[in-house]
């Protein structure tokens, strides 16, 4: 019989019959080993203990300890449970897909009637009896024109459709859980028991379109969460519903800060307290960039097909561009433009206006660039996914001995902006050489070991994202931790050697020839509509004192005191502060309930006591004491609070 050789972490190998499963190979290092183990890695492929192994290769096995693979096996044979329970609780019901997805899964049914709460907990409750029935799960490998007559015969038509769509003559796995089947690629644990019944919620149920398109059905999809114990879906449960009162939508309305309407999808009315965060963010941002030697530049928003055509963006971008169809005076054809998707080819032309010099470089041009990109309706959320934003956006045109230093720069740069904003942690994600990419394998040496060794020297800890970076260049995504632990995907750092060559940017060297530069690409915030909403959910509407669109509101005891509540109104705006005056003729614990639900930073309570002493009341957001201070003590603490960060 035919061996192979299988080689273990250890770096140890042992010979094995050709087409041994992973199942035998666990047995075979240790009973233990084989009752525990859930699936296997072999050559870097998630593999199941089913599967037969036909060549020499590398294996690990993995048990319920291996989190990453525990959880993908757990979430993708919940979806499999959850299908089964709906189809024995309504045989008519049809399935189509069922992907695993961060922190659960989702299943998409063809029903009639819609699914209900009340549907929800019969699917789970049924879910809880597949699982405690401990089936067995087997796989088999199937050709198409077997497969389609099997969906054929069970009148499962998405099945057949989308069997119909796979390329080729690909041969198809097959899993059965109990005698419940599924098309599946796999891998699956080895019976419904395995799976944690405590650990497991089903959430909602949203419409979603068939393979997305939206000229076929609708259908039903049932979303779920699960993970390895109970413990850990309660945290995450408690964390969903500090999430629901973060919401930056309904934080947004209770603050008056923006809207959306269905007149501009995607699009951001912003009302005066929010327009107040956003300017204070961009003026901030534009004093950081100065200060690290960036010039600030403006470029168009509507430019000619041409430059897109020219930088490649027309045929790779050009269904997500907004195209704008103009006919000029004198012209036969009508003119193409599109919106700005993004703003690195207008840099280019600015960077290219007049020869450079390497004694120029590097150059750094910055711009709040207003980009306009079309999104699906199904993907955009409130500020973190719009069709108009507006990024920090910045480039960088340098040689390539100077990436390096430039990367630390940035890295030190966007550190000491996070940590203004509130954020301490993020994490560094290095994306490197994708298979299909331009370039020499030098050039990605020369730039990948310069991002590499730009992380070293800030003693920074990294992941490396094997084979992520751009087809032009390695990058560096950061993502930072909120105050809940979610994270965030915000600043990014690009190396791009394909866009400055396209677009024709050169300088001159010290030996007098024309070279190209490399071109950096990098931002801080991201996009300011999604980072707003990201430091709306972070502080839970409770804004920084010196972001707070109203800082200070004065209100009224008795109307008294209306006077003195202008006079200190007027003390506090000559001192630079966002104040305003409540004398309306309300309680005063209504005034202080409405300002706290608006998330106002200070609220000064005046009453004849205060006139007399010419002294206010001082309550917090968030604290039920009172505090006297005198008035000039108030206004002088409160213009020191509300100095921004790099200004301190």
């Amino acid at each position: 019989m035919a061996q192979i050789s299988l080689t273990f972490p250890d770096g140890n190998s042992r010979d094995f019959a050709k087409g041994v499963t992973p199942a035998d190979v666990a047995a075979a290092i240790a009973p233990s080993l084989g009752k525990a183990a859930i699936s296997a890695s072999v050559d870097g492929r998630h593999y199941d203990l089913q599967w037969p192994i036909e060549a020499d290769a590398r294996i690990a096995i993995h048990t319920m300890k291996d989190d990453a693979q525990a959880l993908e096996l757990i979430r993708h044979d919940f979806a499999h449970v959850m299908a089964r329970a709906v189809q024995k609780l309504w045989p008519e019901v049809k399935v189509t897909i069922g992907p695993v997805i961060e922190n659960g899964w989702y299943y998409d049914f063809d029903r009639e009637e819609p699914f209900t709460p009340e549907d929800l907990g019969l699917i789970e409750k049924e879910m809880k009896a597949i699982i405690n029935e401990r089936d067995p799960v087997r796989t088999e490998v199937w050709d198409r024109s077997r497969a389609i007559k099997h969906y054929v015969e069970k009148k499962e038509p998405f099945k057949v459709e989308l069997i119909e769509a796979i390329p080729g003559d690909e041969l198809l796995r097959m899993y059965w859980h109990g005698h419940w089947q599924d098309l599946c690629r796999g891998p699956h644990l080895q019976h419904t028991g395995q799976l944690p019944a405590d650990a497991f919620k089903l959430m909602s149920v949203a419409g979603a379109y068939w393979r997305g398109d939206h000229t076929k059905k609708q259908l039903q999809r049932i979303y779920g969460v699960a993970f390895k114990n109970r413990e850990d879906l309660k945290a995450h449960l408690t964390m969903l519903e500090e999430a629901a009162k973060r919401d930056h939508r309904k934080l947004g309305r209770e603050m008056e800060l923006f809207h959306l309407q269905e007149e501009a999808p995607g699009m951001v009315f912003w009302h005066p307290n929010g327009w107040t965060i956003y300017r204070l963010l961009q003026e901030y941002m534009g004093r950081r960039l100065r200060d690290a030697g960036y010039r600030e530049i403006k470029t168009p928003q509507v430019v000619d097909r041409v430059l897109w055509e020219r930088s490649g963006h027309w045929e790779a971008y050009r269904e997500n561009m907004f195209i704008v169809e103009v006919d000029e005076e004198g012209a036969k054809e009508k003119r193409i433009n599109a919106l700005k998707p993004m703003n690195c080819p207008c840099h280019v032309q600015v960077y290219n206006q007049g020869l450079k010099s390497y004694r120029d470089l590097p150059l750094r041009l910055a711009e709040f660039g207003s980009c306009h990109r079309y999104e699906s309706s199904g993907s955009m959320h409130g500020l973190m996914r719009v069709r108009g934003f507006t990024q920090d956006d910045a480039h960088i045109f340098c040689t390539e001995d100077q990436i390096e230093s430039e990367c630390a720069n940035f890295i030190a740069l966007l550190s000491s902006v996070y940590r203004d904003l509130g954020f301490d942690r993020f994490d560094i994600k290095l994306s490197t050489r994708p298979e299909v990419r331009i370039g020499s394998d030098a050039t990605w040496d020369k730039v990948e070991g310069a991002l590499t060794n730009a992380i070293a020297k800030l003693g920074l800890p990294y992941e490396i994202n094997p084979g992520d970076g751009a087809f032009y260049g390695p990058k560096l995504d950061f993502k930072l931790t909120d105050a809940i632990g979610r994270e965030w995907q915000c600043g990014t750092f690009q190396v791009d050697a394909q866009l400055p060559d396209r677009l024709g940017a050169e300088y001159v060297a010290e030996d007098g020839a024309k070279h190209m530069p490399y071109m950096l690409h990098r931002a801080i915030l991201g996009s300011f509509e999604r980072f707003i909403g990201i430091l709306i959910e972070n502080y839970a509407g409770r804004m920084p004192f010196w972001l707070a669109p109203r800082q200070v509101v004065v209100a009224s005891i008795v109307s008294d005191a209306d006077g003195y509540v202008d006079d200190v109104v007027a003390m506090l705006r000559k001192a630079g502060l966002r104040a305003e005056a409540d004398t309306r003729n309300e309680k005063i614990n209504y005034k202080v309930r409405e300002h706290s639900v608006a998330k106002v930073p200070v609220i000064l309570a005046i009453g004849m006591k205060e006139v007399a002493e010419r002294t206010v009341s001082v309550r917090r957001l968030g604290e039920t004491r009172t505090d006297t201070m005198s008035l000039s003590d108030a206004v002088s603490s409160f213009a020191t609070e509300a100095t921004p960060p790099d200004l301190v």
